[in-house]
């Protein structure tokens, strides 16, 4: 409870900072209708108003929460209405580029710390490719990809994903395959071990730390990639789509569902990232 209680006290704080902005913004379509009707209404008959309208500029958590439950429960998992299903979507595209991220990161980390020309000629190229803005660059690729013959949209989404998912594996691996000091490397000599050994045996037990902790940034990252990758796609499927859909249709209620349902998805994917790596801590005999 003594953890719980400062998390509770934020989320409390939000919550109430989010009705009254919603109040704040909802109540401008209420004071409109009151005088286009001729009519005044006070500030306590206005605020019920805020609270349920159709198509609110910031709907209140009590109509995300409700549009939430409908998407999840109250449609079929296969309906094209249910945010299980364009969940599904999305973390398909995810898992898909993360795990292109992971292997990018990781050879590019090996073949950095093993070759000091890849250092100097990569890393400052992989550095400089996190400046370019994914909405400018995804287009691009989604245009590559068509003139390549690649129709089918998983792909475009794919590697916008691992775009920017394979930098945090890249510089924890790099930091990590480092992180052994010269005496260790000198002990590992000593005994005649070759460069695959001391690989092996110590770089790579000893650069699990910073890997687990870049995939739970690569994972956030990967699905941020996706969801962007299926808006300049005409895609209709996904939580992306969604977005798209709410958004150019005037239904807000729709894009804060499905904005809230990737939290969800990120949370999760997170958390299952964490369960993971405490396998493999208990595997290795490292302590959690």
């Amino acid at each position: 409870m003594s953890r719980a209680l400062p998390v509770l006290t934020v989320l409390a704080g939000i919550i109430a900072i989010w009705y009254a902005a919603a109040v704040w913004m909802n109540a401008t379509w209420v004071f409109d209708q009151a005088e286009r009707a001729g009519t005044t209404v006070t500030w306590a008959e206005a605020i019920p108003q805020t609270m349920n309208q159709d198509r609110p500029l910031l709907p209140p958590p009590h109509q995300v929460g409700a549009e939430l439950w409908k998407g999840f429960f109250g449609q079929a998992v296969t309906s094209k209405r249910s945010l299980v299903y364009h969940a599904f979507i999305t973390f398909k595209g995810t898992m898909m580029g993360f795990g292109l991220g992971i292997i990018t990161g990781v050879l590019l980390a090996m073949a950095i710390v093993r070759f000091r020309v890849m250092d100097m000629s990569v890393m400052p190229w992989a550095i400089i490719s996190q400046t370019i803005p994914i909405v400018a660059l995804a287009p691009m690729i989604i245009t590559l990809s068509s003139q390549l013959g690649l129709t089918d949209r998983d792909v475009p989404k794919a590697i916008i994903a691992a775009y920017l998912s394979f930098f945090p594996v890249l510089v924890s691996m790099v930091k990590g395959l480092r992180s052994p000091d010269q005496m260790q490397l000198d002990l590992l000599k000593t005994y005649g071990a070759s460069e695959t050994a001391t690989f092996l045996k110590l770089r790579l037990p000893a650069s699990m730390p910073y890997f687990f902790a870049s995939l739970k940034v690569a994972v956030a990252a990967s699905l941020v990639g996706t969801i962007v990758g299926e808006l300049p796609t005409g895609a209709i499927e996904g939580l992306g789509a969604r977005m798209l859909i709410g958004s150019q249709f005037g239904e807000p209620l729709i894009m804060w569902a499905a904005l809230f349902a990737a939290a969800i998805l990120a949370g999760l994917l997170i958390l299952a990232v964490g369960f993971v790596e405490r396998l493999a801590r208990k595997r290795m005999g490292v302590p959690a």
